[in-house]
């Protein structure tokens, strides 16, 4: 239901390593140069105290020398020349000339003198090759670690890589689940604006209804107050083998109800039909009676000597039928009157039900409809807080897992600055 989200768009895999790469090459080259600097500086140290100690040396040297010039500068008792360490072959070429001349003490001292010299050089000597070894051994360890530090830094470069990648990663599909779910909200909203708009249908179909119950509750009322009667008409235009039609009633006045029950049972449009029938037989009985009644006064009219009383008998038969045809004749408009009005009545009533039962219909089947669009979107409102639900269920473990890589991300950095500091 939702759509894909855009999210961000992740960096190849070929333009990460690339990137990975060009740092541990200048992460290598600034280590190099570091490294260099630190030979310089360690040449540098070396050549000044070299310098250091031919400075000694030459002090040592000129010492030596003054000591000599002091000798040889001392009265005759003291006239013998002594030899330095520098020039012993000399000394010991000078030994037998002038041994009679230099003094005993003299040549003791300056040769202890000499020896302590060479003493306190080779100590120097010895206390520089100490240094030396020990800065060489401490080399090779800074080195060693400096290797370990660099093998860690490309490590952690790399995990925290991996970790930026993870973490890009995440985003996106955080991203992605932020647009689903305001996918998921938007859809809700037009849910719910929906099952509004069914509400208010449902409840403008609900108030017609009512409306429409009230006004056949008024014409019952109607029916009730002017007395007529209500027929219910199961077989339409006299055809017994057509299906009933439910619903369908007829409106009469009391009269013409009587009448129809005289009719006996049956259809109103059977009833109808023998009501005509009895109505037709009637008038051809009057016609025949006519008939009769007009022969007799014509046969009477031609014998002039009959009896006074059968033309009395023959007046009052006369004034007897014109009666009963005069009845029958009123009886007769009557009756069509009754009908012709109960079926105006019954046609607008048959019309004005029909309406109302159509309208009714169509209300019911819509007030279903709106019902069943209701439970419709009543499931959709709970599967989509159920799938909301779980998205934001999602989403937390995602910022919780995301908190932690950061969390694990600072720490790597922090290692790796107190690496750096310790180099």
């Amino acid at each position: 239901m939702g759509t894909p989200g855009s999210g961000r768009k992740r960096t190849p895999v070929k333009d990460r390593f690339s990137a990975e790469d060009e740092a541990l090459s200048n992460i290598a080259r600034e280590a190099e140069a570091r490294l260099a600097a630190k030979r310089a500086a360690r040449a540098e140290a070396r050549d000044i105290r070299m310098r250091e100690l031919e400075r000694q040396q030459k002090e040592l040297e000129e010492k030596s020398e003054k000591s000599h010039s002091e000798i040889f500068s001392r009265p005759s008792s003291r006239n013998s020349v002594s030899a330095t360490p520098l020039s012993g072959n000399s000394s010991r070429r000078g030994s037998g000339d002038a041994s009679s001349l230099v003094d005993p003490d003299a040549s003791l001292s300056e040769l202890r003198d000499i020896y302590d010299l060479k003493d306190q050089i080779h100590d120097v000597e010895g206390r520089y090759m100490q240094g030396l070894k020990e800065l060489k051994d401490s080399l090779a360890e800074v080195e060693e670690k400096y290797k370990k530090a660099m093998v860690s830094n490309a490590q952690l470069d790399n995990e925290k890589n991996n970790l930026v990648y993870q973490v890009d990663t995440l985003k996106d599909v955080i991203e992605e689940k932020e647009e689903q779910i305001a996918e998921f909200y938007r859809e809700t909203e037009e849910k719910s604006k929906e099952l509004e708009r069914q509400k208010h249908t449902c409840s403008v179909l609900q108030h017609k209804l009512d409306e429409f119950k009230e006004g056949l509750r008024q014409r019952d009322e109607l029916i009730e107050k002017h007395g007529l009667v209500i027929i219910p008409d199961g077989t339409p235009n006299g055809d017994v083998n057509h299906e009933s039609v439910v619903g369908t009633i007829t409106v009469l006045s009391q009269e013409a109800a009587q009448v129809l029950e005289s009719a006996g049972e049956g259809p109103l449009d059977i009833r109808l039909r023998k009501l005509a029938g009895e109505k037709e037989e009637l008038l051809s009985q009057v016609r025949k009676l006519k008939m009769q009644l007009e022969e007799e006064r014509q046969k009477y009219s031609k014998s002039d000597g009959m009896n006074p009383d059968i033309i009395g008998l023959e007046n009052g038969s006369d004034l007897q039928l014109i009666e009963m045809q005069r009845d029958a004749n009123r009886q007769i408009s009557e009756y069509k009157f009754k009908l012709s009005k109960a079926e105006q009545d019954i046609a607008t009533l048959e019309q004005n039900i029909g309406r109302l039962e159509g309208q009714v219909a169509r209300y019911k089947n819509a007030a279903e409809n709106a019902e069943k669009v209701e439970d419709e979107l009543k499931a959709e409102k709970r599967k989509l807080q159920r799938e909301l639900r779980t998205a934001l269920d999602k989403i937390e473990e995602m910022e919780m897992t995301n908190s932690h890589l950061m969390k694990r991300l600072e720490k790597m950095k922090a290692n790796r600055t107190a690496l750096l500091s310790q180099q």
